[in-house]
């Protein structure tokens, strides 16, 4: 259903764009039809830059948030037990164990949770970086050249 959505809104966008630059192109004959097709290439390019830049700056955002602050871990000690338990009931492996060895490998499962969750976050913020740090020389270049015709 969503790409569905996601198809006629694409098309309805292609559509729009086809329709404003065929009605520009024949307006502006009298003025250059090249001036207005390179206008109109000039701020699709400003434009696609500048959502790929702030998406990038949305998502880094959200991977600093997820380093600084990374998901609770749900499973409680009481769950652990159970699920060990479950997973191998032949083993008689955790009777063995004692109260602190269990509790202790949760906590080693906990921690290291957390630190899969923060190199997960890290590893999502340098994406978002290159989201940034691509798109945006060429938005600089663009508008540079934008103001430059203007002037």
């Amino acid at each position: 259903m969503v790409s569905i959505v996601v198809a006629i809104i694409a098309l309805v966008v292609a559509g729009l764009l086809i329709g404003v630059i065929a009605a520009a192109v024949k307006t502006g004959q009298a003025e250059g039809g090249n001036s207005v097709i390179k206008n109109v290439y000039i701020y699709l390019v400003l434009f696609a830059t500048l959502m790929m830049t702030i998406g990038g700056s949305v998502a880094a955002f959200m991977a600093v948030a997820d380093i600084v602050y990374p998901t609770p871990y749900y499973q409680s000690f009481e769950e652990y037990k159970q699920y060990d338990k479950q997973r191998d009931p032949n083993v008689d492996n955790l009777e063995k164990l004692s109260e602190t060895e269990l509790k202790a490998r949760y906590d080693a499962m906990v921690e290291s949770e957390l630190n899969r969750q923060k190199s997960r976050a890290q590893n999502t913020l340098i994406k978002s970086l290159g989201w940034i740090i691509v798109p945006l020389p060429v938005f600089v270049y663009y508008q540079r050249r934008l103001r430059e015709k203007e002037d």
